[in-house]
């Protein structure tokens, strides 16, 4: 495990990409509550652990973090990212210096797709009024929720793998510096299948004809091997995105040649981008915790990148 992991971090990494290892996961109840007039709110369940909960605090660092691993914009229309989700100290810089490319593209609307690091079939699309974190409430974007929302194929509205779930959650304090005002739309998958996620990619899609509508997969990259043996895992992920590889990206995540935990999330979103006209990409960052605590014995790798098209 990575150096100074608390016990809810350590419950939550999922080992292997592939997607039937999902299944030795049990499902966990939400954590929802109704304010006074009826808002359905799902309440911030790991600021404390995997970033400060105290509010001034974490605008603070976050703000320095971005300042930090700013990179030159990219010159194009964004229209999907992937960013890492551990605690900030291993991965904030990463994260970040994805973040950081949106700080001034009037984002209004964030379509951010995260894994289920606990087994449901299927995706569920948040059908409550707000997500919260230390920084304030973000509203739903209950639209978008609906529009996606096709039971027939397993994308249905429910709480299903938003309650303890860390990996959506953690984005948002980003999102929230980097953004100021926008819309959100929660998406978490259950069921990695690639068909299930190709499915959402097409149904992501036609969300991006509003050019101030981003879509964000959540995921890491290989978990717990030795420093030498993560990178050359991560480098195939990395060079697959670099290509703009998407079938080979896809080819190596399901036999295991290479490994993410969100590689549901990348699929969907990657897929809903290549459709809609993007065709290009950036690799922003690549890390591992062995970066940042200097224990190479068993490390977990983090990627920040952009899938774009010219203006």
């Amino acid at each position: 495990m990575e150096k100074g992991l608390t016990l809810d971090e350590k419950t939550v990494i999922c080992t292997l990409p592939k997607y039937i290892i999902m299944h030795l996961f049990t499902v966990v109840g939400t954590v929802m509550e109704k304010s006074d007039d009826s808002t359905v709110i799902r309440r911030p369940q790991f600021a404390g652990s995997f970033y400060p909960n105290d509010p001034n605090i974490l605008r603070r660092d976050v703000e320095k973090l971005l300042e930090q691993n700013a990179l030159p914009p990219v010159e194009g229309c964004i229209r999907a990212m992937i960013a890492p989700h551990a605690g900030y100290k291993y991965s904030g810089a990463v994260a970040a210096a994805g973040y950081g490319q949106l700080a001034d593209r009037s984002v209004k609307t964030v379509v951010l797709v995260a894994p289920s690091h606990r087994y449901f079939a299927g995706v569920s699309v948040y059908p409550g009024d707000a997500y919260q974190t230390p920084l304030g409430a973000i509203s739903v974007d209950l639209d978008i929720i609906n529009t996606l929302a096709a039971p027939d194929v397993g994308i249905e509205r429910s709480t299903r793998g938003h309650g303890e779930e860390h990996s959506l959650e953690v984005q948002l304090p980003f999102l929230q510096v980097a953004l100021g005002e926008f819309k959100l739309a929660p998406v978490v998958i259950g069921e990695q299948r690639p068909n299930v996620c190709r499915e959402l990619g097409k149904r992501l899609m036609p969300l991006l004809d509003d050019e101030h509508t981003v879509l964000i997969a959540s995921s890491d990259l290989s978990h717990m091997h030795p420093y030498e043996e993560a990178q050359v895992l991560d480098r195939r992920i990395v060079d697959r995105v670099e290509r703009f590889d998407i079938e080979g990206f896809e080819t190596d995540w399901i036999t295991g040649a290479s490994e993410a935990c969100g590689g549901g999330p990348i699929l969907a979103t990657w897929t809903a981008a290549h459709e809609h006209g993007a065709d290009k990409s950036k690799v922003l960052m690549y890390r591992n915790s062995g970066d940042i605590t200097g224990d190479h014995s068993a490390v977990v790798g983090y990627l920040s990148a952009v899938f774009y098209k010219d203006n």
